[in-house]
Formats: structure tokens, C-alpha cells, sequence
């Protein structure tokens, strides 16, 4: 029986997630990487990577709480491996803290990482401009080492990578079944106009702005508002900056479709739009995305070795 060919898009953490899971899990299928950009290069790469999340308004909480935990529960163990240096994957603990008191006092997440508990009063004095605060251990995932991390892993697992950019899902004809994880890219290769840009700088988000440009502006507030909550943040020298576009939409696509490439009818499983919880919910929604695979393997192939 011929191998099932699968081909996913996009390289940043959605991609790579995807693809590690799917080549780990199928190894009767041969997977390959198509990206433009990989890892320094990748809007991924300039993410925080701490696990924490907001909610989408229109996906049921119990999914999204799936999401997390898988997410949470990989990286957790992967801290707790020789393989957390490498990986860019540690603990780390600290406070959200609310000019109002939020509606939700304890978000979906809470009970999902270590030691969620809400600031007493003591604790809060030290931010005078604040009336709420949440104090918890959660993780850090740095991509910038996270990514070469799963590269390596999705060799080592039999998949193949190839650097080119993907205009049109007719360039990827030949393949049995597509996993879109392309972001921002999906605006055109899936037709969605529903995709849009969350320009982040450092910490500073813009909706619908589609500037790479530095902004010395920004720069400036995101600093000053820091040092509100850490005057020690006073002195200190800034390293490095960067920006780079979030790939966003109302709630995250993930779900089985199909498109014509050259005719014929080609699978599709959509895992994009995930805002600024990429790194958060990345490993959860790859092992989602796994599942639709299966099945429109099933469909297309009903006496494949799963």
C-alpha cells in the first residue's frame, strides 16, 4: 500500500507542532514542511512563549480547555526532561494584575497550572494603580530555541522540509492530504477574510496594523508603563527589539475541509489564528489537527495502517 503523502504549511510553532505530531503518530505517512521562513524568522520566534490564555468567544470551553492542558502537560514534561535547555522550555512563576476586578476572577485555565491563586491585599500595595492580581507557576517556551527543537525532532521522526513560498495550494498538487497552518498566509491560500494582523511590539499590540517598521513610539510607552509597575526597570538597557505580525482572528480555524488542486478534490485540515496564544495552545490544537488527519485519511484511504 502506497504511502499517504502529507504536506503542512507554515513553519512557526502551529506548523511545526502539527507536523511533529502528525509524523510521530503516522509514521505509515510521509510528511513534509513547506515554508517560506523558518526559525530565526518566524513570527513565532519574538513570542513570550508564557502559557497563560484568553477566551474565544465562540468554541466550546471545554475544547479550549483540552487545548491547554495537552499544551501544558507536553511542555511540563519536556522542563522536567534532560531535554528542557535545549528545548527553551522552563517554569516560571508571576502576576497578571488588573486595573478593575474582571468578570472572571478565575479564568478557564486556573486549575491547569500550579498554584493559581488571587493576590492578597499585601501583595497588591505594590501596585497602587492595580485593584486586582492573579499569582501563578506556568511555563515559558522560548521559540527561538523551542523551534530549532521540533525541527530537529520532525527530522529525527522521518520528515522532510523544503524552503519555498507556497502562493497558491495548486503548487502543492501531488500531495494526498494539505495541513494549512499558515497564518497570516491563509488570508489568501484558504480565502479567509476573516484573518488579520495583530501587530505585536515587545509587549504592545496594534489590531489591523501590518507594520514591521520599529516604532520608537511604542518603545517609549511600552518602557514607561513597565517601569509603573517595576521602577527598577529604570536603568535598564534595552537589548533588542522586535515586531512582527500575529496571525489573529475572532476564534482559531481548526476543522476539516477540501479544495480543487488541478482538479482534483484534495483534503484539507485548517490549524491557524491563533492570536497570541500560539505557543500556548500550540501542541493541544496540533493534537486536534491530528485527529482530523486521521480521519480524512480514513476517507480517502479506508484500508490505511493508522
Amino acid at each position: 500500500m502506497k504511502r499517504v503523502k502529507v504536506v503542512v504549511v507554515g513553519a512557526g510553532v502551529i506548523g511545526f507542532s502539527t507536523a511533529v505530531c502528525v509524523a510521530e503518530s503516522l509514521p505509515s505517512c510521509s510528511v513534509t514542511l513547506v515554508a517560506e521562513k523558518f526559525s530565526p524568522d518566524t513570527t513565532s520566534d519574538g513570542a513570550a512563549g508564557i502559557l497563560f490564555a484568553a477566551e474565544f468567544p465562540d468554541i466550546p470551553l471545554q475544547r479550549q480547555r483540552r487545548w491547554f492542558k495537552d499544551s501544558f502537560d507536553h511542555l511540563l514534561s519536556i522542563a522536567q526532561s534532560a531535554e528542557a535547555p535545549r528545548a527553551g522550555v522552563m517554569l516560571s512563576s508571576g502576576c497578571q494584575v488588573f486595573k478593575e476586578v474582571p468578570a472572571v476572577r478565575r479564568p478557564f485555565w486556573s486549575d491547569l497550572v500550579i498554584g493559581f491563586r488571587e493576590m492578597s491585599e499585601r501583595e497588591m500595595r505594590r501596585f497602587p494603580e492595580r485593584t486586582f492580581g492573579q499569582a501563578f507557576t506556568t511555563l515559558k517556551c522560548e521559540c527561538a530555541s523551542y523551534l530549532p527543537w521540533l525541527h530537529s525532532r520532525f527530522l529525527k521522526a522521518g520528515g522532510t522540509v523544503e524552503q519555498r513560498r507556497v502562493s497558491s495550494l495548486d503548487e502543492l498538487a501531488g500531495f494526498d492530504l494539505i495541513v494549512n497552518c499558515s497564518g497570516l498566509g491563509s488570508k489568501t491560500l484558504a480565502n479567509d477574510t476573516a484573518v488579520y494582523s495583530v501587530r505585536g511590539q515587545v509587549l504592545k499590540v496594534h489590531e489591523h496594523d501590518w507594520r514591521l517598521e520599529l516604532d520608537e513610539g511604542d518603545t517609549v510607552g511600552i518602557l514607561e508603563r513597565c517601569k509603573k509597575l517595576e521602577p527598577s526597570l529604570e536603568n535598564a538597557k534595552v537589548l533588542s527589539q522586535w515586531v512582527g505580525l500575529r496571525p489573529s482572528r475572532k476564534n482559531p480555524r481548526l476543522e476539516k475541509d477540501s479544495v480543487r488542486v488541478k482538479g482534483k478534490k484534495v483534503p484539507v485540515v485548517h490549524n491557524y489564528g491563533h492570536s497570541g496564544w500560539g505557543v500556548t495552545l500550540a501542541w493541544g490544537c496540533a493534537v486536534d489537527a491530528l485527529g482530523l488527519v486521521k480521519q480524512s485519511i480514513r476517507e480517502i484511504s479506508p484500508k490505511a495502517k493508522l
